[in-house]
């Protein structure tokens, strides 16, 4: 199980965020809806996290 990359987060990973101004991260999906609202990034579910991600 990857966690979070999100400092103090201890959830489980289930989104890859591609941010093209940055290196990529594995985020869970609280952090994902945030990290998405940002232009230019675009949030990608993770293999075998499908259903956690609309």
């Amino acid at each position: 199980m990857t966690r979070c990359a999100e400092d103090g987060c201890e959830n489980e990973a289930a989104v890859e965020l591609h941010i093209p101004w940055d290196a990529n991260r594995e985020v869970c999906p609280g952090h994902a809806r945030v990290w998405a609202q940002k232009d230019g990034v675009v949030p990608a579910p993770m293999d075998g996290h499908e259903d956690k991600w609309p």
